[in-house]
């Protein structure tokens, strides 16, 4: 065995995880996806990572987020998440409470240092999903917060573009109004 690689792991390997170790990783995740913020605030006082992330890059926070469960993600953010951390899919909480139009859960993200403007690699911002699925009061928070109405994703579009193409006529009108 060389120094660097763990204990019962041939060619430095990661080991393999038991089904009652995997059952315990399932459930952590399912606290975010419920919102049960009281296990998940035990859990991350006893050292869970707080960044920690599923097999499709979601963090504790996005699924919380995502959900629309304010106190979970409360705790979550007070523990050190990262409300900027990006899944898989080149999105951030901030993107997940965008699309489902949780006002709280935004502006909790942005008052914990989410920036209104990150994009991922396509270059969408919570303010083109607001803006695609007609989420009035979240275009408007972002606009507040300093998002940038203008900004075009990877392949051209604005948010006003995608809200036109998706018939999201609400925040149409209102970002036809900023222009």
């Amino acid at each position: 065995m060389q120094p660097d690689q763990p204990a019962n792991s041939p060619s430095g390997a990661a080991p393999e995880l038991d089904e009652a170790t995997l059952a315990w990783v399932r459930q952590v995740f399912q606290h975010a996806r419920a919102g049960e913020a009281e296990p998940l605030g035990a859990l991350l006082s006893q050292g869970l990572p707080p960044n920690l992330r599923n097999e499709r890059g979601d963090s504790l926070l996005m699924l919380a987020a995502y959900h629309g469960h304010l106190d979970a993600s409360r705790v979550l953010l007070e523990h050190g998440a990262d409300p900027e951390l990006m899944n898989d899919a080149g999105q951030t909480p901030l993107h997940g409470a965008a699309f489902k139009g949780d006002l709280g859960v935004a502006t909790l993200l942005l008052d914990r240092g989410a920036r209104p403007d990150h994009a991922g690699p396509s270059g969408k911002t919570a303010l083109m999903f607001a803006a695609m699925f007609n989420r009035s009061d979240i275009l408007r928070l972002l606009i507040e917060r300093g998002a940038n109405p203008a900004a075009r994703d990877a392949d051209g579009v604005s948010a006003l573009d995608a809200a036109q193409r998706m018939g999201a006529h609400d925040t149409a009108a209102l970002l036809s109004a900023l222009a």
